[in-house]
């Protein structure tokens, strides 16, 4: 998502600090409202670099398309819960990586919650029925033994 800074702040090294840290553009008050609306479309037009550009996955399987949150199978279109797409976003902008079950536990139940890998066994035999040809020999959702998931396309 692009981000665009607002500020009162107009120095050259609040504007270097800021881009630096991954801001897509500045803009300092006061400022026309034409310009701030023009920037902001400007910004949504610009391709993003990293995994996200990658929006749609497509397998032998099925085809995933994280950016209309689809996921197709055989033609016809699988339905995932909340839970399923967080899981299946997170590892498929992993980019094949390993996540591990901890990160996995934190983004899909919180920081605070107790680890409870049991939850997401859960989660991911969940998404396999709906993924997997065969659920029972994965292709897709791999298991990393003693570490986490990864999606292999």
């Amino acid at each position: 998502m692009p981000v665009v800074v607002l500020s009162a702040r107009a120095t050259s090294d609040d504007m270097i600090e800021a881009l630096d840290a991954g801001a897509d553009d500045y803009v300092t008050k006061p400022f026309d409202m034409g310009e701030l609306l023009a920037r902001l479309r400007a910004a949504t037009r610009r391709p993003r670099s990293g995994p996200e550009t990658e929006a749609v996955i497509r397998t032998d399987a099925f085809t995933l398309d994280l950016a209309l949150r689809t996921l197709t199978r055989d033609g016809d279109q699988v339905r995932l819960t909340p839970t399923e797409w967080h899981l299946v976003e997170i590892l498929a902008r992993a980019g094949g990586r390993v996540v591990s079950q901890r990160a996995l536990l934190d983004e899909l139940r919180g920081p605070g919650v107790p680890s409870q890998s049991h939850y997401l066994r859960v989660y991911v035999a969940q998404l396999r029925r709906k993924l997997e040809p065969d659920p029972s020999a994965p292709r897709y959702v791999l298991t990393e033994p003693g570490v986490g998931y990864r999606l292999v396309v």
